[in-house]
């Protein structure tokens, strides 16, 4: 009963107080019935047609007075204007004049659809009166005007909304009094504001711009969200919102941040109050609610005050100076104890100095802050301008049951500490018809979260915290893949090397040699030995068939173009499985590579499927010899190029390997043997290679 008493009796000299202050800025600023919703500040201010957006009464008039700096000049935007037509506006309509008083001069007058909403309009000099006048008529809403000063040309009204804007970055001038009562907004800092909620107004509940000063703010547009969270801020209460396709969030000089009452970085020896709660319970448990309990988000109880007057205090000290941006409050959280505060002041004091009341803007009144709406619920109030200050006290001045607080402090190390500590008192005064709000309103408020957290200015770190390493292992695996395809790519030409035995087509390698073939038809070359039949028979008849065996090999004996002769036996040189042996030595070390460098290596067809698979080495005498001089040696293949004839028997090599299915006494390909036998220079011959025969030589050969 007590403290409803109190709060009953604040709650009337409030009202009185704030009457009197409504009726001296109405005969100040504005004069007669007609006027709505006005907010006349020193730069900037908004005013509307009573009623509005509703049909504005008959036979009503109202006049207002603006006046700025006397260097600046007035520039007037329309948010909404619908003023009924008649003939030359003679019976409702609006007027403005250049100047104030007797010597003013009109500017226009405006009324019906004709009126283009989108125009600005501009006067002389600082000091413009606006009249309004309504006669009998049927429709019409009236309007809604906001003006400032001339150096703010990109002038938006109260309501102007996002989805206004295609620009993703932009920056506008709201003016004064866009804290209307037919404006809607949903979704809060720093999660972002649904982009049909009204500009100015969200920056309002943001805390980036002041009611009753208006500023600039600056907008980012982005990607929606699904859901829009409903807060208190400021006195405005943004709505639920759900799912949009854009959403707007403001930059703000990064100045939100918490002071330390809820992390712990404010002792509990810096917190001090008037009064603490204190009783004990019918089981005898002992019940303190001190002031090192009036910490945000901290379980159990809150700090309150014994007493139920308006000398209660709880006082912060922070230790030094610093920038304070906001506040947050709550009530006591617990649901058996429904106390809280639903309006408080906020006095500020450096060491040595007095206390000072946190003043409404341009103005000598103390600023009545909004506390809850009930005991569990946060409510956010922002400083404009912010507090340069050591010491904090929350003064309340009406709660419900009891005066009970939980706090938490925004804001930041000063940057600039010899900065003006209170608003400046050097505008002119603020001509408003705001009624402040409801101090004795506890209905319920919707669920507000804590909308302290900074702006988030770690995003783009974040990101690139993220796409670094995504972007290093992608191009890891890149060089991997490349890598593997150069390996893959190098193994599978070594796998098809000309004498791999498992990857070789021998019919598409003959098909691919046959083009380096000589024609049947070419030349001989004049160098080149010639041999004869009859030559040939001698040679047989003397020295009988010294014929080379050995085991059938893949490969036909090659053969040369101008040698004529006849296949004896079925048998030639299996090249070696190694990519230094066979017939393709780079280097010219091949037992069996020609030594004319024109000449081209060549081999037999196949035999057909009835005859063994391999060719019969060549038998032959050189018609250029005589028959004594070759002994029993058949000497036969190509001249040599070069000026001294290799050893053949020298560069045999004697460990040759034994082919799968080779009998165990021999190696895998016969070794050529044979003499070699001395011919001149420029004749010098290869020999042939004689087998190691089982069928014993003649006489002669030996």
């Amino acid at each position: 009963m007590e403290a409803g008493t109190v709060r009953g009796t604040h709650t009337r000299k409030t009202g009185i107080f704030l009457c009197l202050i409504a009726t001296l800025s109405s005969a100040i600023g504005q004069k007669g019935d007609g006027c709505g919703h006005t907010v006349l500040g020193p730069e900037s201010g908004t005013f509307t047609s009573i009623n509005y957006p509703q049909t504005y009464p008959n036979n009503t008039v109202c006049v207002w007075e603006i006046r700025v700096h006397p260097s600046q000049r007035i520039i007037f935007k329309f948010g909404d204007f619908d003023i009924e037509n008649s003939t030359s506006c003679y019976l409702s309509y609006l007027r403005l004049y250049n100047g104030v008083g007797p010597g003013r001069r009109e500017i226009g007058k405006y009324c019906g659809p004709g009126f283009q909403r989108e125009r600005v309009i501009e006067s002389e000099g600082n000091e413009v009166t606006v009249q309004f006048m309504s006669g009998i008529h049927i429709s019409g809403r009236g309007f809604l005007v906001s003006y400032s000063t001339s150096n703010e040309s990109d002038l938006i009204t109260c309501l102007d909304r996002g989805s206004h804007f295609s620009e993703p970055e932009f920056s506008r001038y709201c003016p004064a009094g866009c804290l209307t009562p037919f404006g809607i907004v949903s979704g809060t800092i720093p999660l972002g504001y649904r982009d049909s909620s009204l500009l100015c107004m969200a920056g309002v509940h943001a805390g980036v711009v002041s009611h009753f000063l208006g500023g600039r703010i600056n907008v980012v547009i982005s990607k929606g969200i699904p859901y829009y969270e409903n807060t208190v801020a400021n006195n405005v209460s943004s709505k639920t919102g759900h799912l949009s396709r854009h959403l707007f969030t403001f930059k703000t000089n990064g100045c939100y941040g918490t002071l330390g009452m809820e992390s712990g970085v404010i002792r509990d020896g810096q917190i001090n109050a008037s009064s603490v709660l204190q009783w004990h319970d019918p089981s005898g448990q002992f019940h303190s609610w001190g002031p090192e309990r009036a910490r945000l988000k901290k379980p159990g109880s809150a700090w309150a005050a014994f007493h139920t007057d308006e000398a209660q205090w709880l006082q912060i000290d922070l230790k030094k100076e610093k920038k304070i941006t906001g506040i947050i409050t709550t009530g006591s959280t617990l649901g058996e104890y429904a106390f809280y505060v639903s309006a408080y002041r906020i006095l500020s004091r450096e060491d040595g100095e007095d206390w000072k009341v946190y003043k409404q803007a341009n103005s000598d009144l103390d600023k009545i802050f909004q506390g809850n709406a009930n005991n569990y619920q946060e409510v956010r109030n922002n400083f404009i301008p912010p507090i340069m200050a050591r010491y904090i006290q929350i003064n309340p001045v009406q709660w419900h049951q009891k005066a009970a607080l939980k706090v938490e402090l925004l804001g930041c190390q000063p940057f600039q500490p010899s900065l003006a500590r209170a608003p400046v008192q050097s505008r002119p005064p603020l001509l408003t018809t705001e009624i402040s709000p409801k101090l004795d309103k506890t209905t319920f408020t919707p669920d507000v979260k804590n909308n302290s957290v900074t702006p988030n200015i770690s995003k783009d770190v974040a990101l690139a915290a993220v796409l670094v390493p995504v972007l290093v292992m992608v191009l890891t695996a890149v060089i991997l893949v490349l890598v593997c395809g150069w390996h893959w790519r190098n193994r599978k030409k070594t796998v098809e090397a000309p004498y791999s035995l498992i990857y070789w087509n021998r019919a598409g390698w003959w098909k691919g040699m046959k083009q380096f073939l000589p024609a049947k038809n070419a030349e001989p070359d004049d160098t080149s030995v010639r041999y004869t039949s009859s030559e040939m028979n001698r040679l047989r008849a003397r020295n009988g068939t010294t014929l080379i065996q050995a085991e059938t090999a893949e490969y036909a004996q090659p053969l040369v173009a101008g040698v004529t002769g006849t296949l004896r036996q079925k048998f030639t040189f299996k090249p070696e499985e190694d990519s230094e042996a066979g017939y393709s030595d780079p280097d010219g070390n091949g037992h069996y590579d020609a030594p004319v460098p024109e000449i081209y290596h060549a081999y037999a067809e196949p035999l057909p499927a009835s005859s063994p698979e391999y060719a019969t080495p060549i038998i032959m005498e050189i018609s250029t010899h005589p028959t004594g001089t070759l002994g029993s040696v058949a000497a036969s293949t190509f001249k040599s190029s070069s000026s001294t004839g290799p050893s053949l028997a020298s560069n045999i090599n004697p460990s040759l390997p034994r082919t799968e299915g080779t009998p165990s006494g021999q190696i895998g390909y016969d070794t050529p043997k044979g003499k070699i036998i001395p011919v001149s220079t420029e004749e010098q011959v290869y020999q042939v290679p004689n087998s190691v025969s089982q069928i014993p030589a003649t006489s002669d050969a030996e």
